[in-house]
């Protein structure tokens, strides 16, 4: 045990501390006025730590705050892109039905021009707007001029 010292026999010395060099003053000390002691006023203003209190107040207030906003807006992003995300599988299922229904009435349309009396174009040709010309000029107006009016 460390802490507990036997106590010292009466007939042993005590160690000797090592001896330390002896204390002078400083330049411009109280040995230098020619006084022992010096009455000290106290400071004019004492420093408070109240200012540097408010300052992490306000700094941690300020970290707490922009926590809060970024939190906020980083959920508000969440449902904004879950919505959206909805709202996009909402129109793939509309264009997939619109397809579906394009395809069907592709499939039927020879039959029904059939039934209103129309009967295939045997030599099509179709006329460019743009270009002022006929495009894909059928057999029978291959001889014929491609360009329509001035």
């Amino acid at each position: 045990m460390s802490a507990l010292r036997a106590p010292a026999s009466p007939g042993t010395r005590p160690a000797a501390a090592p001896r330390r060099a002896p204390l002078t003053s400083l330049p411009g000390g109280a040995a230098d006025r020619g006084r022992r002691l010096d009455a000290v006023r106290a400071p004019l203003q004492a420093t408070s730590g109240v200012p540097f209190l408010v300052l992490c107040a306000v700094i941690l207030a300020g970290a707490l705050l922009a926590a809060l906003l970024l939190n906020t807006s980083m959920a508000r992003g969440s449902y904004e892109a879950s919505r959206l995300q909805a709202e996009v599988g909402h129109v793939a299922q509309d264009v997939q039905s619109h397809q579906e229904k394009l395809r069907a009435a592709e499939a039927s349309l020879a039959e029904r021009a059939t039934r209103l009396g129309m009967v295939p174009a045997e030599d099509p040709t179709m006329i460019s707007i743009e270009k002022r010309a006929k495009v894909g000029v059928g057999e029978a107006d291959a001889g014929a001029d491609a360009t329509l009016g001035p």
